[in-house]
């Protein structure tokens, strides 16, 4: 067996780990305890993983959940136990970061449907002993909340000083507020939507198709065949990345640079520095992330329209609710762009709601709230300490309360 392939197994092997036994935290619901599913289907058992930085206090009432985006974890400030990679927002949560774990209890899981521990496609269903594959019922980002909720309630976790995230992290900040506002002091979401919008949707079933096209998808079923759709995963993840970044973005980064060589080869092999960099994007993806969970993940973006339940209206959505909100877009964000977020912030207002709303000037498209951004650092740790105060809780700079 060639090295390549000596290592690629024993990814697979470790990654196929993970979605049983973590490298984090873990918490199993029996049957008994199955979780309600917005399709009306009860999920159970399952499972949640999780992690958490920092200390809980004695009145438990600095804790703070991180919600990650679509193809994130819940390694948001520690190594990736498959990729060894740093946490996807380490810049944002850790000591004397915008949220200082020296002061916050931070709370990151991974989302129903993922694949690196909580019950997704790629987990065994109990009921065949083999991987769900498609027989895992579809969830929505409800039914993500709804699950962390439930993950809250174990740890004896009544209300929330914050929850904060970006992207599909966003959605499920909104979420958060609009289902369980009692339990939600501050929400801070970045680069978000109240729904998904018809380009979205477009944008991802390209990549769904992308990975039902490949051969060895297998109708789901690669997993128990000893197969991986590697190729159909890795375009979907090349053409989601470009939507993540900006045309200045990529104009400064590669231009029409060439790749490893001075001329045209009058070919199809990679000649230009960005078609090099989104082929290794796609490929180092697949070292890390499942399929399936990719068609579940998105879908349950597709599904989201917070103001569906409420009769279409946005602002009923948000009727009487005391949280605080801080509002975050970017100026170079096509995906989700500021008029998305000034919908939310007009609903909010509408509602009478406490909110503050920041556009910030950034060249870097949608993937600037997981880039070094000091304006959006700057943003937060300012929102943030105003909230601790207004809380009661000591922001960072203040006298610390004795750790329980």
């Amino acid at each position: 067996m060639s090295a390549d392939r000596a290592n690629s197994a024993a990814t697979e092997d470790l990654k196929a780990s993970e979605v049983e036994t973590p490298s984090s935290k873990l918490v199993r619901f029996s049957a008994d305890e199955a979780l309600e599913l917005d399709s009306g289907v009860r999920l159970g058992p399952w499972q949640i993983a999780y992690e958490t930085y920092g200390e809980l206090n004695a009145d438990k009432t600095n804790a703070v959940v991180v919600c990650h985006a679509l193809t994130g974890d819940q390694y948001a400030a520690s190594t990736n136990p498959v990729t060894g990679k740093p946490g996807w927002w380490s810049l944002m949560v850790g000591p004397g970061r915008p949220i200082d774990t020296n002061h916050y209890f931070v709370i990151c899981a991974n989302v129903l449907g993922g694949c690196l521990g909580t019950t997704g496609p790629a987990t065994l269903n109990p009921l065949t002993g083999a991987p769900y594959g498609l027989d895992l019922p579809v969830v929505t980002i409800r039914d993500m909340v709804r699950a962390q909720a439930r993950l809250l309630d174990h740890l004896e976790i009544e209300t929330l000083f914050a929850v904060i995230g970006g992207s599909m992290g966003g959605m499920q900040v909104l979420q958060w507020a609009v289902n369980y506002p009692e339990r939600v002091f501050a929400a801070v979401p970045i680069a978000a939507a109240a729904r998904h919008t018809s380009q979205n949707i477009a944008f991802h079933e390209v990549g769904r198709q992308a990975i039902m096209a490949d051969p060895d998808w297998r109708a789901g079923n690669y997993i128990q065949e000893g197969v991986r759709p590697t190729k159909g995963l890795a375009i979907a993840r090349m053409a989601a990345h470009v939507t993540y970044m900006s045309d200045e973005s990529l104009h400064q980064k590669f231009g029409r640079n060439l790749q490893d060589r001075d001329h045209l080869t009058f070919g199809f092999d990679a000649d230009f520095q960005i078609e090099s960099y989104l082929r290794h994007q796609g490929m180092t993806f697949v070292d890390r992330f499942d399929a399936n969970s990719y068609l579940y993940v998105t879908r349950a973006m597709d599904y989201f329209d917070l103001a569906q339940e409420f009769g279409g209206s946005l602002p009923n959505a948000f009727k009487d609710t005391r949280t605080r909100f801080c509002v975050m877009s970017f100026t170079s964000d096509w995906l989700f762009p500021t008029s998305e977020s000034r919908q939310v912030v007009k609903a909010l207002n509408a509602a009478a709601a406490n909110v503050s709303f920041v556009e910030i000037e950034s060249d870097r498209g949608h993937d600037s709230f997981l880039l070094d951004v000091p304006e959006m650092f700057q943003t937060i740790s300012g929102f943030i300490t105003g909230a601790a105060r207004a809380r009661g809780l000591p922001a960072p700079g203040e006298e610390v309360e004795p750790r329980s």
